[in-house]
């Protein structure tokens, strides 16, 4: 307790403000009894001489219990002015703390300091932030949770296994975990393995286990970006699983299959999100519109459904465009035009993920359907993006033996050519030397002879014995005088010593012979429906 630096009564030092606001009558504790010892009582350092009691002098060694002269107590007028304004350095409660703002200006006193508070966080939040779907029934563009879907109805029988969502970013995953944990009523524990170090992980699943066994109630970890967690971390969640001390939801840009161990990829339900669709994008931002009461004309249909095809199936990339746009918009000469300009500088693009595989698999399927419109827009595509130029030079090198093969084989050499160029002058100017090799291997004929045989060679290795058949003794090398008494290269003809370099002589293990890999077309002989005419499939009534 302490001595109230106005009345000098005494108060617990936690009721202090508030007995200050009150005008020195409320929160004072209970005199004592005379005669008791006030040994314990506690002194303000408010109070004059508060470093030993008041009144209480030393003599002969005892202290004296005179009193001190306590000061008359403040008038009702006095009251007021000290409940209006406190002394500087003192504090009033949270719920009564005077509201002003930046300018001096008195705000309402009906709006709690609290509730402002909040509001300033929510303001502070990107506009993706804070249009995060409040229930499943608003989450557009995946049917897993739509009415009907498969997870939707797990959550409502409130059979919730394990799970992995895999989907692009701006696809929902973190919404739906959220959302999910929310309607199941269990303890919810959200981290990200880029933070998150492998003994919190641990305590995490401890805390669960205690809380499972004391109140019965389940706990669901939300891990987002799992893919970025090592193997090793990876593994510490294989026992709570398995025993169900802990729901996982976890979420991934990449393919579970290679970023995710095997065994605890077994121990979930994989579910793949699915790319938002243009229109569900518009309905996203026609409803952020909405929510921020924003009624530009700028911002039309039209140029949300521009927002909603620039930003590639990505709903928090659609909303932070709409964000940015909102505030250009502002602008006394702002034009759509200029928006669009602004807001094109950068592609969508991620150069390590799923995204780098996609458009490098099709520039190449666009070459090999001798398509150099398309395989020339992926080119482009990828250089604006940053991607490193020799790594596409590699490709088309692969490409040059892969689908043009024996058809044309001065591309191989031009691939060749094309990845030196690269290394030696660098962008922008090996973009024209890609584009060069792009276009050539596009317009070239196509053969597959050589990748088939390659891997119609392999397919016969996988035969039971085929891999281990003895090479014939005539076409051994037979360095040594032992080789040759053994018979290596015994019988073995030269062709250059003949005429043509022709001979008859077998190559292939003798369990081999007759066999051939190597095919007589280029190409292979399927017709695609889609380019036979109707008529030509029908037949010829007389």
């Amino acid at each position: 307790m302490v001595d109230c630096p106005i009345c000098t009564k005494a108060v617990k030092d936690a009721r202090i403000n508030e007995h200050i606001d009150s005008g020195c009558e409320e929160f004072l504790l209970e005199p004592e009894p005379q005669g008791t010892p006030n040994l314990g009582k506690a002194y303000s350092f408010f109070t004059p001489g508060a470093r030993k009691p008041p009144g209480a002098t030393q003599k002969n060694g005892h202290p004296t219990s005179s009193p001190p002269a306590q000061p008359a107590p403040p008038t009702a007028t006095q009251r007021i002015e000290i409940s209006k304004t406190p002394p500087p350095g003192t504090k009033r409660p949270l719920e009564e703390a005077p509201d002003t703002q930046a300018n001096g200006e008195q705000q309402s006193p009906s709006v709690p300091k609290r509730a402002r508070k909040l509001k300033a966080v929510e303001d502070a939040m990107p506009l993706a932030e804070r249009m995060r779907p409040m229930s499943l029934d608003d989450v557009y563009g995946q049917e897993l949770v739509g009415p009907g879907g498969v997870l939707r109805g797990m959550v409502d029988e409130g059979r919730l296994p394990s799970m992995v969502l895999w989907g692009r970013p701006g696809t929902g995953k973190t919404t739906i975990a959220r959302l999910i944990a929310n309607t199941s009523g269990s303890r919810f524990v959200e981290i990200n393995s880029t933070s998150t170090k492998l003994e919190e992980v641990r305590k995490i699943f401890a805390e669960a286990f205690r809380d499972l066994q004391l109140t019965g109630r389940k706990t669901i970890v939300f891990c987002d970006e799992l893919h970025r967690f090592s193997k090793t971390q990876q593994d510490a969640f294989l026992g709570p699983v398995e025993s169900g001390t802990i729901t996982l939801i976890a979420a991934t840009t990449e393919n579970p299959s290679f970023k995710v161990i095997s065994a605890l990829l077994s121990r979930c339900r994989t579910f793949t999100l699915d790319d938002l669709k243009e229109d569900h994008l518009v309905r996203i931002l026609e409803r952020a519109m909405a929510a921020d009461n924003v009624t530009s004309p700028i911002l039309d249909k039209p140029m949300l459904e521009y927002f909603a095809r620039f930003s590639d199936g990505d709903a928090r990339t659609a909303l932070n465009l709409l964000e940015l746009a909102m505030s250009l918009a502002k602008q006394p000469d702002m034009t759509k035009e200029k928006i669009q300009q602004s807001l094109t500088k950068t592609l969508v693009y991620d150069r390590a993920g799923d995204q780098h595989y996609d458009t490098i698999s099709a520039l190449h399927k666009s070459i090999r359907g001798s398509d150099p419109d398309a395989a020339l827009y992926y080119l482009a595509r990828m250089l604006e993006s940053g991607e490193d130029p020799r790594y596409i030079a590699r490709r088309l090198i692969v490409v040059a033996s892969e689908d043009v093969g024996l058809a044309d084989n001065s591309m191989l050499s031009l691939a060749t050519a094309t990845y030196s160029a690269c290394e030696k002058i660098g962008m922008p100017e090996c973009r024209i030397n890609l584009a060069h090799a792009v276009t050539a291997l596009s317009l070239s004929p196509k053969s597959t002879r050589a990748y088939r045989g390659m891997n119609n060679a392999y397919d016969a290795l996988k035969e039971p014995g085929v891999a281990a058949l003895p090479i014939p003794h005539h076409i051994r090398n037979a360095p040594t005088k032992l080789m040759k008494d053994m018979g290596y290269g015994e019988g073995y003809k030269y062709n250059p010593h003949y005429l043509d370099g022709k001979v008859k002589q077998e190559y292939l293990p003798e369990a081999l012979r007759g066999r051939s890999f190597l095919e007589d077309t280029d190409l292979g002989s399927k017709v695609d429906p889609d380019l036979v005419d109707d008529d030509e499939l029908m037949p010829e009534i007389d």
